[in-house]
């Protein structure tokens, strides 16, 4: 049993590296695929909406940590063994996409109608009137419930550990094991979440707040 040294420190500050890596991927590439979602969420197209309200219906209505057991485990079973990393970062892309997926139709659907029946007047083609007309309003009413999703995105990397994923909590684990001082390792993990987390709530709740004044 020993005291917490700077050695054990920067190897939980390297865990937290890892943690903020695989949530921004998280979240980039499940923006990506989530703004795909919520546009043929909001089609006329019958199939598209149905595909993709199944879609986030599986995802939404399942763990997490099950997703991440089928990316690593159930990829390997049909001959796709991949790493660790590339597993987890598969598992928080497909997460990630459904639910800002499904907060980008709301923030679509939340654009005043008039905008859209207004560019279709005009002869606005159906690209030119998402891109200049209702993604920027709909991105403007989405930040608040993408930031808060992004905190939770953050504290939900810890389940990476289960396939062997080296972020912040696994770390924090295996220096507990090195130390033989859990509370003090865990008060160290906790204070370095919150440290991440907390300041990205109060920004999500002003810009919420900013957002309704701005509305009325």
């Amino acid at each position: 049993m020993h005291n917490i040294t700077i050695p054990e420190f920067l190897f939980l500050l390297k865990g937290l590296q890892w943690t903020m890596a695989l949530s921004v991927i998280g979240l980039v590439l499940g923006a990506i695929a989530g703004l795909a979602i919520a546009l043929a969420r909001t089609s006329h197209i019958a199939f598209l909406r149905q595909v993709t309200g199944g879609y986030i219906m599986v995802f939404q209505g399942t763990p997490l940590l099950m997703q991440l057991f089928v990316t690593y485990y159930g990829l390997a079973l049909i001959g796709l063994k991949l790493d660790a990393w590339v597993s987890v970062a598969i598992g928080f892309t497909l997460h990630a996409s459904a639910f800002l997926g499904e907060i980008w139709r709301g923030s679509i659907e939340a654009v005043p109608r008039g905008q859209t029946e207004a560019a279709n007047a005009l002869g606005v083609r159906y690209l030119t009137r998402m891109r200049r007309v209702v993604l920027p309003q709909a991105l403007r009413i989405s930040l608040p419930a993408t930031i808060g999703f992004f905190v939770q995105l953050i504290k939900g990397t810890s389940l990476a550990a289960i396939v062997g994923f080296s972020e912040l909590a696994r770390s924090g684990s295996i220096v507990s094991n090195q130390t033989f001082k859990p509370l003090m390792v865990y008060a160290i993990v906790g204070a370095l979440y919150f440290a991440i987390c907390w300041p990205l709530s109060i920004y999500g709740s002003r810009l919420e707040r900013r957002l309704a004044m701005a509305a009325r």
